[in-house]
């Protein structure tokens, strides 16, 4: 038996590399009691490379039905299967590099997470009363047929529709909501490129509170959003000042009504459980690093899992600069400081810009990764270093990057060589000495 592509090694199985996805168009129903989502995706492909397969990611649900056109006399599917998580589908004949297709897949079932050795469960899950999706790095596959890898970014259409009563939340803009027997439909679109990890939908009885006309909060009626998520406008605002302006039109947190012990991040939009409703500087924090993400790793996203640094490290170095920014409980420097002392006294055993799968989401992944950052910024000024912040978002947005693409930036931009400065930090297991001036 053929075996199977894998685009990025951090995720073995995902990802056919023969072929991109420009868009998707989803149109689901899901009816909670029983757990049960059925759905039409139309994939609008072009091919990469010359191949008579194409592989597709779907997890836990089945396909029905396959229809495949083109501009040209299209090429049949001969046959499909299902395979470890896979839709394969076999061409009756080769088709070229350049081609485009249209693919539309009918699927259904009653879906749920799927689980890595590495990295645990994500995807679709169900809540006492309502669904989220959390699908990073491995659960797109969980709602939709997907090619499941990082650097494939395409524009999104999804449409939901559920029983009364439900609101359905999904990346983008609201374009559309109509009644329908028995319930609604919303439909969503997203127009900025988006990896397929990013996609999500959020399903809940939920009220939407509006802070200003670009961020807005949709959580239980009852939840106390003070202290906390109303802090939004002005993280924006501030973020905006320091890493160039929002990358998409609006913003919003889904507040489920569980507890989650982490948010969840994705495109337009971050998921947090009703215990992050708390002016704590731990929840708060958080809230802040979800938004940053729209900045690193939403509009600018890694091409490789092993460069997982751009999206983290930047991240939590936002959320150090809004503690300074917001009076919170210690300086930029002063948290870096800190956790500079930590890593110190931790296992000197990760390469920050290949940790290996085991070890992309530790948590010294996202410490060292924002002292990386911090030793730039000591030793280009704050003016060069808060230009080359703006300016990597304001060049590269909707792109796919790797690290050597971001010290090549760094060093155009500051006429430093940025590659030597940052190498011992990116790629000796040793933590470097605190970056002094």
């Amino acid at each position: 038996m053929p075996l199977l592509p894998t685009a990025d090694p951090y995720l073995p199985g995902h990802g056919d590399p023969t072929y991109a996805v420009r868009h998707y168009d989803l149109d689901l129903g899901y009816v909670p009691d029983g757990n049960r989502l059925d759905g039409t995706a139309v994939l609008d492909i072009v091919v990469r490379e010359q191949t008579a397969r194409l592989v597709l990611d779907l997890a836990h649900l089945r396909a029905t039905k396959l229809r495949l056109d083109s501009g040209r006399p299209a090429p049949r599917v001969k046959k499909w299967s299902a395979r470890d998580h896979r839709l394969v589908l076999q061409l009756d004949r080769p088709v070229a590099a350049g081609t485009e297709l249209r693919l539309t897949v009918a699927y259904g079932g009653s879906p749920r997470p799927v689980i890595d050795r590495y990295h645990g469960d994500a995807g679709w899950e169900e809540l006492e009363d309502g669904v989220i999706v959390a699908a990073q790095p491995h659960g797109a596959p969980t709602w939709f047929p997907c090619n499941d890898r990082p650097d494939d970014k395409a524009t999104y259409r999804i449409t939901v529709s559920a029983p009364a009563g439900y609101v359905v939340v999904a990346n983008g803009a609201l374009v559309a909501r109509q009644r329908r027997a028995g319930g609604e439909s919303w439909t969503w679109a997203m127009d900025r490129p988006m990896a397929t990890y990013l996609a999500t939908v959020q399903i809940g009885r939920y009220a939407t509170t509006e802070h200003d006309p670009r961020t807005r909060t949709i959580a239980p009626p009852d939840a106390d959003l003070a202290g906390s998520f109303d802090q939004q406008p002005a993280m924006l605002e501030f973020f905006e000042r320091v890493f160039g302006p929002y990358p998409f039109d609006a913003y919003a947190a889904v507040v489920t009504d569980d507890d989650l012990e982490i948010p969840l991040e994705s495109q337009s939009l971050s998921t947090f459980g009703r215990n992050f409703c708390s002016p704590d500087w731990e929840q708060v924090r958080l809230i802040a690093h979800e938004l940053a993400h729209q900045w690193y790793g939403n509009a600018v996203t890694l091409r490789r899992w092993q460069d997982i640094w751009l999206h983290e490290g930047f991240a939590c170095y936002a959320e150090w600069l809004w503690s300074e920014e917001s009076g919170g409980p210690r300086s930029c420097d002063a948290w870096a400081r800190h956790h500079h002392e930590r890593l110190a006294g931790l296992d000197q055993d990760l390469l920050l810009a290949d940790p290996g799968p085991e070890l992309m989401f530790d948590d010294r992944v996202y410490k060292r990764g924002a002292l990386t950052l911090h030793a730039l910024r000591v030793a280009v000024g704050d003016d060069a270093f808060f230009a080359v912040l703006s300016d990597w978002v304001a060049t590269r947005a909707g792109e796919s990057v790797t690290t050597d693409d971001f010290l090549g930036f760094a060093s155009e931009r500051t006429g430093a060589d940025v590659g030597v400065l940052l190498r011992p930090w990116l790629y000796d297991a040793a933590l470097p000495g605190f970056p002094q001036p």
